[in-house]
C-alpha cells in the first residue's frame, strides 16, 4: 500500500464516500489514513511522489477567474517540492498550465511528467487489443 496525501483549496474537499472507503483501505493494508489538507505544503512533507493536475478542465472554462484565484498558492514550484523527501519526482497527467507548475520544476530530472505521458499511451494500445481479443 501507499499513503496518501492531499491538498485542496476549501471548497473542492474530496468526495467523503471515497474517503470513507479509504479508510477499509487503510485498515486492510496497513497505511496511514489519507491526509488532507488545505495547504499544498503540509501535503508535501513526507512524500516521495507531488502530482498535480489542471486547474481549469474542459468545459469548466467559465469558472477559470474564480478557479485561478481559489487555487493560488498551489503551483509546484522548487521550494513546494524542497518540502517533499530527497529524490522526490514530479506528476503532471497534461495539458500543463504555467500557473499550476514552473517550468524548474516541469523540465527538472525530478519530472516524470513525459514517461507518464508515454505510458498513457501503452495503456490505452493494450486495453485496445484486449477489446479486440488480441491480448
Amino acid at each position: 500500500g501507499m499513503n496518501v496525501r492531499i491538498a485542496t483549496p476549501a471548497g473542492y474537499n474530496c468526495d467523503p464516500t471515497i474517503l470513507r472507503k479509504t479508510e477499509e483501505l487503510t485498515i486492510d493494508n496497513g497505511t496511514e489514513p489519507v491526509f488532507t489538507t488545505h495547504v499544498a505544503a503540509e501535503a508535501v512533507v513526507g512524500s516521495d511522489v507531488i502530482a498535480t493536475d489542471t486547474w481549469v478542465s474542459m468545459g469548466q472554462e467559465d469558472e477559470k477567474a474564480k478557479r485561478m484565484a481559489d487555487f493560488a498558492g498551489y503551483e509546484v514550484n522548487s521550494e513546494l517540492m524542497a518540502k517533499a523527501n530527497p529524490g522526490a519526482v514530479f506528476l503532471h497527467c497534461l495539458p500543463r498550465h504555467p500557473e499550476e507548475v514552473t517550468d524548474e520544476v516541469f523540465y527538472s530530472e525530478a519530472s516524470l511528467v513525459f514517461p507518464e505521458a508515454e505510458n498513457r499511451m501503452w495503456t490505452v494500445m493494450a486495453i485496445m487489443a484486449a477489446q479486440l481479443g488480441k491480448h
